[in-house]
């Protein structure tokens, strides 16, 4: 008997020690030297070496030993940074415009679309993307299975909001979908949910819970660029409001809000929504509040840009030329009241249009925060705020919970730049472009020298 428990003590610790050969066998090893470290938070770059085992950062110091069979990178001495994080985008809103989505467009050729914009947005350094509503799920897994190439995805499913708001994508003429059934691609394809009253908006949440979301998309106020909702309307009441971050609660997870009045901010700051989308309203009393409820703001900064008239959902629709002339009066202290109170503010383009259209207005974006914010805050907005930001949605939801995002720190992901110069000085090196729509189509950033994303390299012209 002693004999026999013997055998098995040995025939266990073989097994293990098998098992430890071959996950040591099986680790990747990544050693980036020869560069500076922009880490994401600080306002100067620092020497050091960044040593990467599979996926995650495991050490960053100066001189790190390594071995012969470690990959080694020779960044030559130009800055390693965090990969970029879109915090409010739109994959699939990928026509010419609202009207063409909604009219033109198939749900199988906006997903094929979707693709070429994921592999874009991946190409132009942004290893995260938050999707501010109109898609599902389904791109991401794919882009997790290594079927196709793109940011991580925190999606938000179909966009929730009442009747005649900006998430009621229908012309005048087409029957409430939510009540009559789906008469347009919207609808059909769970884009969006016309969602009145309490028990309605419950079950639109759940329901994109239930098909993948990581956090729930409303729209509280109107907007601009569409046809019908005054960009003045509070869409949405406190109660309403509450229903959906009462059902985002449940999961552990969180309401991102379409907000531009001051009126509707407040009261979705009020009643537990986490993050302002757009947000142009912000001042003093918003910003208390925020700070009071640990909440963050994303704000597309091309609203300010001298482009705006040439927007082809403004320039084509008078409706939408006055209400953009009404909303740049109203929104004329904005710039002002963020350097001042300095919000958790996070990065977004939200653009709606194909690639060479999308890629144009993020090299805009990034240029106009830029011009209007400084370098460091932009930065900081495209990583390790937006970083913050997206873990909002808690661990039982977040499909990427196993490190960190937007900073380079051990146990953070390896999803990182590597650019030719210094971007605390240069925007460019990232993208940013003075041009907007005149800006010459481009198929790289060239400086861009290294994208990798989980420790995967997609890019390396060093």
């Amino acid at each position: 008997m002693k004999n026999f428990q013997t055998f098995l003590v040995l025939v266990f610790l073989c097994i293990n020690a098998s098992l430890f050969a071959q996950e040591k066998e099986s680790s990747n090893l990544i050693l980036i030297t020869n560069v500076k470290v922009w880490d994401g938070l600080s306002d100067k770059l620092i020497e050091a070496d960044v040593l990467i085992e599979n996926n995650l950062i495991k050490e960053v110091n100066k001189g790190i030993k390594h071995s012969e069979e470690i990959l080694l990178i020779d960044g030559k001495g130009g800055t390693l940074m965090p990969g970029l994080i879109e915090g409010h985008g739109h994959l699939y809103m990928n026509g010419n415009s609202l009207p063409d989505i909604e009219n033109n467009r198939s749900y199988d050729e906006l997903a094929v679309r979707g693709v070429a914009r994921a592999k874009s947005a991946l190409m132009s350094g942004f290893t995260t993307w938050r999707d501010a509503g109109g898609m599902g799920a389904g791109l991401k897994k794919s882009i997790d299975a290594g079927v196709v190439d793109g940011p991580r995805i925190y999606p938000s499913g179909a966009f929730i909001g009442p009747t005649g708001s900006h998430a009621d994508f229908r012309n005048f003429t087409t029957p409430n979908e939510t009540v009559y059934g789906a008469h347009s691609s919207g609808g059909r394809n769970n884009m969006t949910f016309t969602a009145d009253g309490v028990d309605m908006i419950k079950t639109g949440a759940r329901q994109n819970f239930m098909q993948g979301a990581t956090q729930i998309k409303i729209m509280s106020s109107g907007g601009v660029a569409s046809s019908f909702d005054p960009w003045q309307l509070d869409a949405y009441s406190a109660e309403e409001i509450r229903a959906a971050v009462e059902v985002a609660d449940a999961y552990g997870s969180y309401v991102m809000s379409h907000a531009y009045s001051k009126k509707s901010m407040m009261r979705c700051l009020e009643n537990g929504v986490k993050t302002l989308e757009h947000a142009f309203m912000f001042d003093e009393d918003v910003a208390k509040l925020m700070k009071e409820k640990g909440a963050f703001m994303t704000t597309n900064m091309t609203a300010f840009s001298p482009y705006l008239g040439e927007i082809e959902a403004i320039s084509s629709n008078p409706a939408s030329a006055r209400k953009a002339e009404t909303a740049q009066k109203a929104f004329g202290n904005y710039i002002k009241n963020v350097n001042e109170l300095q919000p958790d503010l996070g990065f977004q383009c939200d653009c709606v249009g194909d690639v060479p259209t999308c890629e144009k207005q993020s090299d805009h974006s990034i240029y106009l925060s830029g011009e209007f914010l400084g370098n460091l805050f932009t930065l900081k907005s495209l990583t390790s705020v937006n970083g913050k930001m997206v873990k909002l949605c808690g661990e039982t939801l977040d499909p990427y919970f196993q490190g960190s995002l937007g900073v380079i720190e051990v146990g953070g992901y390896a999803d990182l730049l590597i650019v030719d110069g210094n971007p605390l000085e240069d925007l460019s090196l990232i993208g940013a472009n003075e041009k907007w729509f005149d800006a010459a189509p481009r198929t790289e950033i060239k400086p861009m020298k290294l994208i990798m994303k989980d420790g995967k390299i997609y890019k390396n012209t060093l």
